[in-house]
């Protein structure tokens, strides 16, 4: 289930992909940073487990970035264990590096992984 909100409050940043029936394939959920005027937070993704793999994915992340240097962003910024070596990887291919571990940021053994990308 995807809160609405996202896209009601954050209409120009998210985005969702759709088959040619209307079936959710895939989402990227994300906000202008409202306290740093040159940063954008990519809040949760998700692709299909059927369609990883095929770009999907990476498509959602490059039109979330599209959208966040046409408002002038030049930083992305978005978090995700560091234990989920699938999600760190796939981040790192997209140009994010790891720019601190936090322990117990998201609460007791809760750890994460605080990732940037600079957009050029």
């Amino acid at each position: 289930m995807l809160p609405k909100l996202f896209f009601i409050h954050f209409e120009g940043t998210s985005f969702v992909a759709e088959d040619d029936n209307e079936e959710l394939l895939g989402f990227v959920c994300g906000f202008l940073s409202q306290t740093a005027d040159d940063e954008a937070y990519i809040h949760f993704v998700g692709v299909d487990p059927d369609v990883r793999g095929s770009g999907l994915g990476r498509a959602l992340y490059e039109r979330f970035f599209e959208e966040v240097r046409a408002n002038g962003r030049s930083v992305v910024r978005c978090v995700t264990s560091p234990a989920n070596e699938r999600s760190v990887a796939f981040h790192e291919s997209l140009g994010f590096e790891i720019e601190r571990v936090v322990p117990d940021y998201d609460g007791p053994g809760e750890d994460r992984a605080l990732l940037v990308k600079r957009l050029t």
